[in-house]
C-alpha cells in the first residue's frame, strides 16, 4: 500500500524521507527521521513504534544488519513488516517479510533506499533509487523527485490518497515535516507544492526557534 525513499544528503548533512500510499495519514505512521543519526520508514502491515526503535539503534552504532536483525527480536510480527534504513553513516538496507502484499520490490543506492508493496510493477523502487541518484538540488527537492519518478512509473495498482516528507538537519526537531493525509486529486504533486510554498520560509523558522532576536518580523496584523 506503500512506496517510499530514505536518503541522506552528504553535503548538506540532511537525512529524510519522502513516501506515498493509498493509506490515509501514511507519513503519520511510517516516517521517521534523526538529524545526524539516520532516516527510517516501516510500512506494509505497519507498527509504528519500529521506526523510532531502529533510531534508537541507529544511536546506539548498530549498523544495518544488526539492526535489522534486533527488530526481529523486539517485534515477533516483523514477516508482515517492511522497513527501510538509511544511517547517517553505513550502508543503506531495506528488509521486507515474506507475507509482505501484493506486488513488492526494494532497491539501495549509495546514499538511500527505497521500497514498496502493492506496486504497480517491482522495479518502482529501483526507479526511485535512479530518480533520487541523478538528481540535484536540495534534499527536499531530490526527495521529491524520487517520488514523483514512482508516479511516472505507475505507482500503486491502484490509486494513492496520501503522500509525505520528513527531513531533518543539524536540529532536535524535523526542519521539514510536510504531509497530505488524504486527496482524491494528486497528492504527490500536492505535496511538492507545499514544499515550494515552505521552502522560502523554513530558515526563518529555524532561526525563530534557535535565535529569536535574529528572527525576521512574523507579517501578520499587530506584528510591529
Amino acid at each position: 500500500m506503500t512506496f517510499s525513499i530514505a536518503a541522506r544528503c552528504r553535503d548538506s548533512g540532511m537525512v529524510g524521507v519522502a513516501l506515498a500510499s493509498s493509506s490515509i495519514c501514511v507519513a503519520s505512521r511510517c516516517a521517521n527521521v534523526r538529524a545526524r543519526i539516520g532516516a527510517v520508514l516501516s510500512q506494509n502491515v505497519t507498527n509504528p513504534m519500529l521506526g523510532q526503535h531502529a533510531l534508537d539503534l541507529m544511536a546506539m552504532g548498530l549498523d544495518s544488519e544488526q539492526i535489522a536483525q534486533r527488530l526481529g527480536v523486539f517485534d515477533p510480527h516483523m514477516a508482515w513488516r517492511q522497513v527501510v534504513l538509511v544511517p547517517f553513516r553505513g550502508t543503506p538496507l531495506v528488509f521486507t517479510g515474506d507475507k509482505a502484499l501484493g506486488v513488492y520490490g526494494s532497491a539501495t543506492g549509495q546514499h538511500c533506499a527505497a521500497a514498496g508493496n502493492l506496486l504497480n510493477t517491482p522495479d518502482l523502487p529501483q526507479a526511485m533509487v535512479d530518480a533520487f541518484e541523478r538528481s540535484r538540488g536540495t534534499l527536499p527537492d531530490r526527495l521529491l523527485a524520487a517520488l514523483q519518478a514512482a508516479v511516472d512509473m505507475g505507482g500503486e495498482a491502484g490509486p494513492i490518497h496520501a503522500s509525505g516528507i520528513k527531513v531533518a538537519d543539524m536540529t532536535g526537531w524535523p526542519v521539514v515535516d510536510l504531509r497530505v493525509d488524504w486527496s482524491d486529486g494528486q497528492p504527490v504533486a500536492e505535496l511538492a507544492g507545499l514544499w515550494q510554498r515552505y521552502q522560502p520560509q523554513m530558515q526563518a523558522y529555524i532561526t525563530r526557534a534557535v535565535s529569536p532576536e535574529a528572527a525576521p518580523s512574523y507579517g501578520v496584523p499587530g506584528n510591529l
